[in-house]
């Protein structure tokens, strides 16, 4: 099986190469059957990958460990799911499961538009083989998953402790499938590019592509933060390690790009910004498997250092740039505005100041994650730039992309009058002074975090009324209830309502972080029998009362637990049990934390030492002093619901929506709707 494997990974480049070139060449001559035998070699790339995979996944069933990647990620002793698992959990298996997962897409890209599109295809087809092309000339030169060992162990490394966690199992995927899909609509750029369409048609072509590839990264950025605050036992959730800030940046430039489109797609404006957007979406991608892949700057995410790899992606990533960059100096002509900017206080500044700030976030963390290899590279020292530096400039950045929040899906295009404004914002930002001055008097006094809740009131306020005046409105008009009323409100414009619900789960998660602000930490050592109570910022008091210590062995492991009751104003709530696992192949030790969640903060337990720990393992110590760190997370809960918020307003844009059909709602529609204010009356989207 793994020979098979490995020789459709060769089949697979050849016909990636052969996609390539029939795709670009095809589109240049006009030759509709070369460009046909291009789309079909995509198809025929995606089976060979999926052998690939399947070979990879099966010498992990059957524990092939003359294989060196089988022998460093697998054991006798770990578990069916991690083996499956196995593998995207190190380099060479990944890259396989991400060119898998791309040559999926590109295939069903080319399905969706066997009968459309077709001026477009060619050189679609000509883009997506040969990325898949350069990543199957990585695999097979420079980390190959069916390279053998020079002898056969009896047994394997097996799986880095840190990753055999669920959250790991799904976080690296769920982020592939972002990267990959931010590919599709950067081939069709690079097609409108080549062939010069360069109207919006390129954009509604791939709109739902760049919704799914923006609702997988999301997804996989707050799968990772999971895993951080479960597995990695320091109490939080985002360090701004140098793979987090990777994963980030392509998420900041791929939400500016969804926000800049509908000033092309409703004014005709920004065409060359949008064409940049989403070649720089793209090619962040590229840099954040590079930066993964690389090992040049440590992380805890990151893969083990392959110099080779590094030159490769290097080198890729630098002609993808000089190539986009010519590109777009050569179509600079057809990127004319159809129309200008008309005043500062209006729908297109809002969103275009929108932009900017994202651009602006991007940037930094970007110059933050480089700057070890830039300082090391100018003074022969690394200096790393830590949490302080990037909460110093993106804080502000955050509060300011908040407000807008609120501000740009209703303010009125072209150019807002003091009505639109006064309609539109005076209850809304009273709502959001109200609450500030309410957080203030009861003793908020962290400016970062009370400017969060008073700007996330706002911003709720704002969607709130925007949800309820359309479903009234509706109600109104069709003489329906108020359920079926906001039912089908949000049926007949999905993109838009969903948009609504994923501007409020990112609200949520602000607060979430916003949280922080009141933390409580203690670290203290104990005897069994003895208490420990810690006062919550919510008025409370929890008691932890440390009963025990036991040991036991299992699966691949020998455990070591703690158990800890808590009790809550003197009311017993439950117990916590924070463990410490010594792996058996790896030798190495691990924290797994006990966590009490509510829905308004988490208890956060961490056992960081143990007096005699070998004792306890023996069984000639089950009472040992143990040192317990004690953290009470305000609001880290929210983090969660807001993501899941974000997830299900993606999905509510994504499914197709359906213009209506009574003429009662078009003939209203016309009629309130004015030229300086299109998006201000209520019955607008009734």
């Amino acid at each position: 099986m793994t020979q098979i494997g490995e020789v459709a990974l060769w089949i697979a480049l050849l016909l990636s190469l052969w996609g390539a070139g029939l795709g670009f060449a095809g589109g240049r001559k006009g030759r509709g059957d070369w460009v046909l035998s291009a789309e079909r070699s995509l198809y025929a790339v995606f089976g060979l990958l999926v052998v690939s995979c399947a070979a990879i996944i099966s010498s992990f069933l059957r524990g092939e460990y003359q294989y060196r990647y089988v022998a460093g990620y697998s054991n006798r002793d770990l578990s069916l799911f991690y083996k499956i698992t196995g593998l995207w959990a190190g380099q060479t298996g990944s890259l396989v499961f991400w060119a898998a997962l791309l040559a999926l897409f590109s295939a069903v890209a080319v399905l969706q538009n066997r009968r459309r599109n077709r001026e477009f295809m060619p050189y679609v087809v000509g883009t997506l083989s040969t990325v898949i092309a350069f990543f199957l000339v990585v695999i097979i030169t420079a980390s190959n998953p069916f390279q053998l060992m020079e002898f056969v162990p009896a047994d394997g490394r097996g799986l880095n402790p840190q990753l055999q966690n669920y959250w790991m199992t799904i976080h690296p995927p769920t982020l592939y499938l972002g990267f990959t899909a931010f590919t599709i609509p950067f081939a069709f750029a690079v097609s409108a590019l080549l062939s010069g369409r360069l109207d919006t048609r390129w954009i509604t072509t791939t709109r739902r592509w760049t919704l799914t590839a923006w609702f997988f990264l999301t997804n996989g950025i707050i799968f990772g933060m999971m895993w951080a605050y479960v597995e990695l036992g320091w109490g939080g959730y985002w360090f701004w390690d140098p793979v987090e800030n990777a994963s980030l940046l392509p998420w900041l430039t791929g939400t500016a790009y969804l926000h800049s489109v509908m000033i092309q797609e409703k004014r005709g404006m920004l065409k060359m910004w949008n064409v940049l957007l989403i070649l720089g979406t793209f090619l962040l991608s590229i840099f954040a498997t590079f930066l993964t892949r690389s090992g040049l700057i440590e992380s805890v995410h990151s893969f083990a250092q392959n110099l080779t790899i590094s030159y490769i992606f290097l080198g890729f990533l630098t002609v993808l740039v000089i190539v986009s960059a010519v590109l777009v100096w050569w179509r600079r002509a057809s990127f004319a505005p159809e129309s200008r900017l008309e005043s500062a206080v209006s729908r297109e500044a809002a969103f275009l100041l929108n932009n900017l700030v994202f651009v602006a976030a991007m940037l930094s963390v970007l110059w933050g994650t480089i700057f070890p290899l830039v300082s090391e590279g100018f003074t022969g020292q690394t200096i790393t730039l830590g949490p302080p530096f990037f909460n110093r400039v993106n804080l502000p950045l955050g509060l300011l992309l908040l407000a807008l929040l609120g501000v740009g899906p209703v303010i009125a295009w072209r150019k807002a009058t003091a009505r639109n404004i006064r309609r539109n914002f005076a209850l809304p930002v009273s709502i959001g002074v109200v609450t500030g001055v309410v957080l203030w008097i009861v003793g908020a006094r962290n400016t970062y975090a009370l400017l969060t809740f008073a700007l996330g009131a706002f911003v709720m306020a704002t969607i709130v009324i925007e949800f309820w005046k359309g479903t009234r409105a509706r109600a109104r008009i069709e003489g329906e209830g108020v359920a079926p009323a906001f039912i089908h409100l949000v049926g007949r414009n999905r993109r838009r309502y969903g948009g609504y619900l994923v501007h409020a789960g990112l609200v949520v998660t602000f607060m979430g972080f916003a949280g922080s602000a009141w933390d409580v930490e203690k670290q203290v050592a104990m005897s069994p029998g003895e208490s420990l109570e810690m006062k919550s910022p919510f008025g409370h008091t929890y008691t932890l009362t440390y009963q025990a210590m036991s040991s036991y062995p299992a699966t691949n492991m020998t455990k070591v637990v703690a158990t800890v009751n808590v009790a809550r104003n003197g009311e017993r709530v439950g117990v916590l049990a924070p463990e410490k696992r010594s792996y058996k192949q790896r030798e190495e030790v691990v924290s797994e934390v006990g966590i009490r969640r509510a829905w308004n903060e988490d208890l956060y337990l961490i056992l960081a030492g143990v007096d005699d720990i070998n004792a306890v393992v023996q069984g000639r110590n089950p009472r040992p002093i143990a040192t317990f760190r004690v953290l009470i997370n305000p609001l880290v809960p929210w983090i969660w619901t807001g993501g899941l918020i974000m997830s299900i307003g993606t999905l509510i844009a994504l499914w197709p929506g359906a213009e209506p059909k009574n003429p009662a709602i078009v003939k209203q529609r016309v009629r309130v709707a004015k030229p300086s204010e299109a998006a201000e009356p209520e019955l607008v989207e009734a």
